[in-house]
């Protein structure tokens, strides 16, 4: 098949491989995903008919180099290094890279979104370069010493935050990152506070934000929102807005 249920199909298979990080998954899934929304993509402009066979055509190598499929790529990869990080599951993304360098060689799709996560950037300039590096300190186990641990985590979580909504994975990213988020911030409390700043008034801030339950894009909003002081980190009043609107629940 070639229709939206066929990239609903296929979607849903790799949603759940980035969100349990099933580096086996993703693999079976990868090529299927590349090659249904590069159908779509030409369909809609024009440029491909409904096979007759309802077969979704594969894609050659010239093909997997095209920008649409390669960026397609790099979005589908970097959400998988993003959850594989959340859980410090390096394995999961040397799997994943080494069978998809086997089966379309170094440059395959997502390869580029791949490098922010192993290269060593300096100076990082994009949203991407910052969640690739901190995404490699994560895989890679480089926790930082306690008095700098919870200011990290909260410039991690933002980064994470920002780069989750800009993917076509947002909530299969959003899920683990509200889990770290709670997991990292109840470590805070539980080991930490004596790092945060103005302790007495940053505490019952913190103790209120973990007692929402639920793992989600408002929880990680607000954490982000009434935390920020604690670490000593500052939000202008528009960004502040912008978390507060998604921090409420309807």
């Amino acid at each position: 098949m070639t229709d939206m249920a066929e990239l609903k199909k296929r979607k849903e298979a790799l949603n759940l491989a980035i969100v349990y990080v099933d580096p086996d998954a993703f693999i079976a899934n990868f090529m299927g995903w590349l090659e249904i929304t590069a159908f779509i993509t030409a369909q809609r402009a024009g440029l491909a008919r409904i096979p007759d066979d309802g077969i979704t055509p594969g894609l050659s190598e010239d093909q997997l180099k095209r920008a649409d499929v390669q960026n397609v790529g790099d979005d589908a990869i970097f959400a998988f290094c993003m959850t594989a990080a959340l859980k410090g599951d390096k394995a999961a993304v040397d799997k994943v890279e080494a069978a998809l360098v086997e089966s379309m060689g170094k440059e395959f799709p997502g390869s580029s979104g791949l490098w922010h996560f192993r290269a060593t950037i300096e100076t990082p300039a994009t949203l991407e370069d910052f969640v690739g590096q901190a995404g490699k300190k994560l895989l890679l186990g480089d926790i930082p010493p306690p008095p700098l641990r919870a200011k990290e985590d909260w410039s991690t979580g933002l980064r994470f935050f920002e780069k989750a909504r800009k993917s076509n994975f947002v909530h299969e990213i959003m899920y683990p990152l509200a889990k770290w988020t709670r997991e990292r911030w109840t470590e805070t409390l539980e080991k930490g506070v004596a790092f945060l700043q103005h302790i007495e008034d940053n505490v019952p801030v913190l103790r209120e934000a973990l007692e929402d339950t639920r793992n989600d894009q408002s929880f990680i909003a607000n954490s982000l929102l009434k935390l920020a002081p604690a670490v000593d980190m500052e939000l202008n009043d528009e960004y502040q807005g912008f978390l507060r609107s998604l921090a409420r629940r309807i």
